[in-house]
């Protein structure tokens, strides 16, 4: 071989080191963690700031290293075919294309990118200020070719400038799922975000407590028992209704009765209860959670009752109400044994569950882990309704979204105990 081709063997090689690096980059800078990015950028990385910048414009930056690597792959097959036709003849074409074939897709295409796919942030930050030369020399012929393609685009009626985009919230979402299924975020975790995330999608009526299950006191009563109603009572604040309950007329604080038997000496009839309550909070069943977070920390309170378009009562929200969308059910010392029973859920041999149909859906997804829509009912008893499309009788059974539906009690008109059984377990079994 004569020194010229042994200098174009030489320059095959410098070419696909360049394609090597062409390759790497745009898998490396494409793969990078943005959150990752962000954070040493953040902290002062003058390269982090780099590849934020090159990535925040994409199409420009791999049209740059697209046309970059195109050129030297062209150029490298080019002279090796030079070269393998001088050595071979006519046969050298052949050659020629299997080699460069082989050596472009291995050394070119397949290891770089695994490179990068390996550690795609130290990759990032390595090549970022040659790939940041590259996008600014290339820049003129990038914005020429983008402009052809987003012309051919319009022609088939697509606008690249409207292209969606996954949102923030979904994108968080998608990789605490990811995660978990990994084993590298445990489910209480994955619920605990994902339960932050969820804020913005509730209002007070999905996470309130029915007028059903209130417990309020009747303020005409006699002051001895409604006193000793109080102190008896788990919780710490008590709506009063006069003669209606759905007529709310105050809330009591379970301190604030403590504080007048004191007063009194422990003599209830000096107890005025009228004067020791507070004024009720009504709120709309339409506001939303994250509102009504913001409300109670800005008021300093923590429970507000609930009334629907007609100013009928609903129910009533508190702060726990919410924060137990975050972090779970909250015991305190005067609840039962935190177990699946105490939350209205038994755990049968046959891998079915007897459930309190007035549990939350939301509650039920998140302690078995389950997918069941609640955007028409926010209740099991209200799928099984839903599903019947009658208030169904004990003994009634109906199927929908992947479970069997047994109802095994009813209270008057209400749904209050269902048995659901899995369709896969159904089908072991």
């Amino acid at each position: 071989m004569t020194t010229t081709l042994w200098l174009t063997s030489a320059g095959i090689i410098v070419l696909l080191a360049m394609s090597f690096f062409f390759s790497g980059s745009e898998t490396a800078l494409t793969a990078a963690s943005r959150a990752r990015m962000h954070q040493l950028a953040r902290n002062g990385d003058n390269r982090a700031v780099l590849v934020e910048s090159l990535t925040r414009e994409k199409e420009r930056l791999i049209g740059a290293l697209l046309l970059g690597n195109n050129i030297v792959n062209i150029l490298a097959s080019t002279l090796a075919a030079s070269v393998l036709i001088a050595v071979f003849g006519e046969a050298g074409i052949a050659y020629a294309t299997i080699a460069m074939t082989a050596a472009v897709v291995i050394f070119s295409e397949v290891l770089p990118k695994t490179l990068a796919l390996m550690r795609p942030d130290s990759f990032a930050l390595a090549v970022v200020p040659v790939v940041r030369v590259v996008v600014v020399f290339f820049a003129p012929v990038t914005l020429a070719v983008q402009a052809v393609v987003n012309s051919i685009l319009r022609l088939f009626g697509l606008d690249a400038t409207n292209a969606s985009a996954i949102s923030g919230h979904d994108e968080i979402r998608g990789t605490l799922d990811l995660l978990h299924s990994e084993g590298e975020v445990v489910k209480d975790d994955r619920d605990m975000l994902g339960g932050l995330l969820d804020l913005k999608d509730l209002v007070v009526s999905d996470v309130m407590v029915h007028r059903t299950q209130m417990t309020a006191f009747d303020v005409t009563r006699p002051v001895n028992e409604l006193v000793r109603d109080v102190l008896d009572c788990a919780y710490t604040r008590m709506p009063l209704y006069e003669n209606e309950s759905d007529n709310i007329v105050g809330v009591l604080h379970a301190k604030d009765v403590l504080r007048a038997l004191m007063d009194a000496n422990g003599d209830t009839s000096q107890v005025d209860v009228r004067k020791i309550m507070t004024k009720p909070w009504f709120i709309p069943q339409s506001t939303p959670v994250q509102v009504q977070l913001s409300a109670f920390l800005k008021r300093h309170a923590h429970m507000a009752l609930v009334l629907d378009e007609y100013g009928v009562l609903e129910g009533l929200v508190t702060l726990e109400d919410i924060i137990e969308e975050i972090v779970g059910d909250i015991s305190d010392e005067h609840d039962e044994p935190d177990d699946e029973a105490v939350f209205g859920i038994h755990k049968n041999g046959d891998g079915s569950y007897d459930i309190d149909a007035s549990i939350a859906i939301r509650d039920i997804n998140r302690l078995l882990d389950w997918s069941l829509p609640d955007d028409t009912a926010n209740t099991v008893a209200g799928i099984v309704i839903t599903a019947a499309k009658l208030i169904p009788e004990p003994g009634h059974e109906v199927s929908a979204h992947g479970f069997r539906f047994l109802v095994l009690e009813r209270d008057r008109q209400r749904v209050s105990k269902v048995r659901i059984v899995p369709l896969e377990a159904a089908k072991t079994s």
